[in-house]
């Protein structure tokens, strides 16, 4: 098993102490992690493995006609990832399924999913990307269940889909830093890098906890959504985003280490969604097909960093290796078509219209993610 580079740990830890402020490559570049000088390394489940010999995160999209696995009208989606109702001409990027080399997914059975969690709270804890997650895994349930038998509620920061007759929650909180982020003083955004516990609280009675913290690490400048970092009474300006992340992280796994328990509660984390955000945000757009290959293709530093301190973790933590998969879809984004868009304002690359290239279309790439999920559990 292929290991991260011993003077990438180093680095982080001894920059743990010293607050580098070395500059982050450009998150919005597209692929801007495949070009980082890093070595390969197999994306694993920490060094407490679930055993299974089939490696999910290695393999090929296959076009399948029998795809999606539900219908595009379902009422749980939000606007902005229905890309049909929005105008979008093409819906072959509904069609593609994972295969991984040597064996198979098996196909996501409502039913058999729904039975598997009978009783149970099954929470996803993240950003917006984790919520076109979620909402894709309740399209995929929901449609086996009787009007009448499911409902979803909402308290504070999460929302829940209720299967009453399974008695069965499936759960979205929204912490997309994991750690406390909070007003201080002349109301500035405060990051709590060693503080959790106003999040966390939610998490501790949930029986499968999936989770995902990448995204808004990397933000930066303008877009950042913080003005700066606090560990204890400690106020700090500048730091690595990345060295940020490793504490951001360990504050979240300490936590996990000290509060739950493996024979109550299965913690899996699903590492990073690939942008496709070059040229403004322009490069997903009119894009109808998988790209082919990649002439090089390395680990992004924040899933090395998220390796790093999953290893050292005593739960027997899950990574879910997506990224790489999901960097191959650049044809699975909402890209204009995040709101309705008529034939007259279609509009060119670069002009006035915003193009997202991180979120994505359902049905689309997250129901892999979650038969991927599904097969996990």
């Amino acid at each position: 098993m292929a290991k991260p580079k011993l003077h990438l740990l180093s680095f982080l830890f001894f920059c743990s102490i010293l607050d580098c402020t070395l500059s982050l490559i450009n998150p919005e570049d597209e692929f801007s992690w495949l070009a980082m000088e890093s070595e390969d390394v197999n994306l694993v489940q920490t060094r407490k493995s679930s055993g299974k010999k089939c490696d999910f995160s290695v393999g090929k999209w296959v076009f399948d006609e029998s795809y999606p696995l539900y219908d595009p009208n379902c009422p749980y989606l939000s606007t902005a990832v229905t890309c049909q109702k929005n105008g979008r001409p093409d819906s072959d990027y509904e069609k593609w399924k994972w295969k991984p080399f040597g064996c198979s997914i098996p196909r996501f059975d409502a039913l058999r999913f729904l039975g598997k969690m009978r009783r149970k709270r099954i929470m996803l804890v993240g950003d917006s990307i984790m919520r076109n997650q979620w909402e894709s895994l309740v399209c995929l349930v929901q449609g086996v269940i009787p009007t009448g038998r499911k409902k979803v509620t909402y308290d504070g920061p999460s929302m829940a889909f209720h299967a009453m007759d399974f008695e069965t929650s499936i759960e979205f909180f929204w912490a997309p830093l994991l750690v406390e982020l909070k007003k201080g003083a002349q109301n500035k955004r405060v990051l709590h890098l060693d503080m959790i516990e106003d999040n966390a609280r939610y998490w501790k009675a949930v029986d499968v906890l999936v989770f995902d913290s990448a995204h808004w690490w990397t933000h930066s400048g303008e877009s950042s959504s913080w003005d700066y970092y606090m560990e204890g009474n400690r106020i700090i300006t500048k730091m690595n985003p990345m060295v940020a992340y490793h504490k951001g992280l360990s504050t979240w796994a300490r936590w996990v280490d000290l509060n739950l328990d493996p024979k109550r509660t299965r913690v899996i984390f699903r590492s990073m969604s690939p942008r496709h955000n070059r040229q403004n945000g322009w490069k997903c757009y009119n894009q109808r097909q998988p790209i082919q290959s990649f002439s090089h293709m390395h680990v992004p530093e924040p899933v090395v960093v998220l390796q790093a301190v999953l290893k050292r973790m005593r739960f027997p933590v899950y990574l879910q290796d997506i990224t790489t998969m999901t960097a191959f879809r650049r044809d699975g984004h909402p890209s204009v078509y995040r709101k309705a868009v008529s034939q007259e304002m279609k509009q060119k690359p670069g002009s006035g219209l915003s193009s997202d290239c991180s979120h994505w279309c359902l049905p689309g790439v997250p129901d892999i993610w979650n038969e991927m999920l599904s097969a996990l559990l």
